[in-house]
């Protein structure tokens, strides 16, 4: 699906998994990328594919814990491409430990990240997408924020608000011509697995790759702006793992 219209994106967490299909996915639909990773180097040569694709693609180094940053840094590039039409918020981490046995600090890194953060980036570009009366805004949940998994207590919850927070934005901005899409996919084969907050063993080979996720951003940003796909709960064929 292509757009016969430029649009321009900005996607969080670009620099790797997700984020990356879904910048080099955008920019073969002919969409403008800002992209945006703490993984400078990373992140850079995504760019450097988007633009081989043919689109003004830009990198912008951010790290989203740092939540007095976000929103300011976020309505810059907003500005800066003068136009923005969707905001991807994909960046995010994975945590594993029950309830009791997660400390606070831990618990405040992925509220901060999986939630709060994305709260910021909507914030930044809530204004020129209100003055266009237009923009499409996505953000990447879990199966667990439906379906709570034993022994990921915090990662559960954090994306159960981030579903909660997409419903509430829905209600608050739709007179304002704003579209919300909530994607929950299943377990994806991304680095994820190999962080340090991770511990589990799931068949990797059977989860859904990135690519196929992308290409469920791209459709739901590409249909036409008098409808939209409001929840897509996106599964591996083996189901859950």
């Amino acid at each position: 699906m292509t757009s016969s219209v430029k649009k321009r994106a900005l996607i969080t967490g670009a620099s790797s998994g997700i984020g990356k299909a879904t910048a080099l996915a955008f920019a073969k639909a002919g969409i403008d990328l800002a992209l945006v990773s703490r993984s400078q180097d990373k992140l850079e040569a995504v760019a450097t594919a988007a633009r081989d694709a043919g689109v003004n693609a830009q990198s912008y180094h951010l790290d989203l814990s740092q939540l007095d940053q976000v929103k300011t840094k976020i309505e810059a590039i907003a500005a800066e491409f003068a136009s923005l039409d969707i905001l991807v918020n994909n960046a995010g981490m994975g945590y594993t430990g029950t309830l009791t046995e997660t400390p606070l600090a831990d618990w405040q890194q992925v509220m901060d990240l999986n939630l709060t953060s994305v709260w910021q980036c909507i914030l930044g570009v809530l204004p020129t997408m209100r003055q266009q009366q237009h923009g499409t805004i996505i953000n990447v949940a879990s199966i667990a924020g439906q379906q709570p998994f034993p022994g990921w207590g915090a990662y559960n919850v954090s994306k159960a608000g981030l579903i909660a927070l997409s419903k509430t934005l829905t209600a608050e901005e739709r007179d304002n011509g704003i579209r919300v899409v909530t994607v929950c996919p299943g377990a994806v084969n991304t680095p994820i697995w190999d962080t340090d907050t991770v511990k589990a063993n799931l068949n990797r080979s059977a989860m859904l790759t990135p690519e196929i996720v992308a290409q469920s951003l791209l459709h739901v940003a590409l249909i036409p702006q008098a409808a939209v796909i409001d929840f897509l709960t996106l599964m591996p064929s083996a189901g859950t793992l």
